[in-house]
């Protein structure tokens, strides 16, 4: 197949996407398909003819790997040819055009929730995972607590906030705070008192207009990914610095990971059954990952649905796919399939 890999965007998780990206469009490669490798957001500048690109699997996207530090948009956008405000780089439709399918490996922004997904929809252009729909519920966290509470998706109790609304009203602490649509722990901190509460939510807000509060829950964080109809092992999370924020996640050494998770016959089913329905509630397709923190009486509180799972050398799913014996090139290829059967 020709299989067009897009990857970047604008969004906090820019190197983290890239990272996936690099990884993906290797083992694809690897499958035997022709894959064309470009940031959706710089795009191409060159002569475009797609059926040449594909021939010479071009890779035309510039990337140095994930700093423990978030990417600076500013630059992203001003080192672009043109500085045009469309989100969309130059041929990056007319090369996803000429694909069999485009494989999505991005994260947070335009690329994750459901408005890429909507324009290739219109477009006509074939494309990985959920739907631009559940993509826009899952991304964000206000809607995905108040659908996982509809149907007794057991989450955190928590509450919405917008910018320069009062947020003097909540007193349940220790306590979350975090940008309402962001990933990969971008502007997320845990507070034990007012003074933190207040910083935090500071900085949460300079992320985005809207944040989550959320009561802490004590326990284990796990995360379990759902592939089609077959749900993965549950795959335990320990940082050793403490908690699991994007240095944490991106840098190697920094987290343990345990899968299959040392844990019981029934906290492994309960935490499988809760990705499975969270997986419905939201109308994901084809694969997705789920986060949770279990605590000490067995009880598994599902934090939120990642449409688009990092696949970075240090992500989750991989993980648990090989947990089954299933390697990461027969793991893209199974995205592939899964998502090409939405088509059908």
């Amino acid at each position: 197949m020709n299989i067009a890999v897009i990857t970047g965007g604008l969004s906090t998780e820019r190197d983290v996407a890239i990272s996936s990206g690099v990884k993906i469009k290797n083992a694809l490669r690897e499958k035997g398909h022709n894959v064309v490798f470009i940031d959706v957001y710089m795009g191409y500048n060159g002569e475009c003819d797609p059926e040449k690109l594909f021939k010479e699997n071009a890779d035309l996207v510039a990337f140095n790997g994930v700093t423990e530090n978030v990417p600076d948009l500013k630059a992203v956008k001003a080192s672009r040819e043109g500085r045009a405000d469309c989100f969309l780089g130059k041929n990056v439709i007319k090369i996803c055009q000429y694909a069999d399918i485009t494989f999505f490996a991005l994260h947070g922004g335009e690329g994750e929730n459901g408005q890429l997904q909507a324009t290739f929809d219109i477009l006509g252009i074939k494309y990985t995972g959920a739907g631009y729909l559940a993509a826009a519920l899952a991304m964000d966290k206000g809607i995905t607590k108040a659908l996982f509470e509809q149907h007794k998706v057991l989450t955190p109790k928590g509450e919405l906030f917008k910018k320069n609304e009062s947020t003097d009203g909540w007193d349940y602490f220790p306590c979350v705070i975090k940008p309402c649509s962001g990933g990969s722990s971008v502007g997320i901190a845990k507070a034990e008192n007012r003074e933190e509460f207040n910083d935090a939510v500071k900085d949460a807000f300079s992320y985005e207009d809207e944040i989550v509060v959320e009561q802490f829950i004590e326990g284990r964080e796990f995360s379990v990914g759902v592939l089609g109809d077959k749900v993965l092992p549950p795959i335990e999370i320990l940082p050793t610095t403490g908690f699991y924020d994007y240095k944490a996640k991106y840098q190697a050494g920094l987290t343990i990971e345990k899968c299959p998770a040392d844990i019981t016959e029934q906290e492994d089913k309960t935490m499988r059954n809760s990705a499975l329905e969270a997986y419905k509630t939201l109308q994901l397709e084809a694969y997705a990952r789920m986060d949770f923190i279990l605590d000490k009486s067995g009880n598994a509180y599902c934090l939120e649905a990642n449409t688009l799972p990092g696949m970075t050398p240090t992500s989750l799913l991989p993980q648990e796919a090989a947990a089954i014996g299933m390697d990461y090139p027969t793991l893209c290829e199974t995205i592939v399939n899964l998502s090409l059967e939405k088509y059908r």
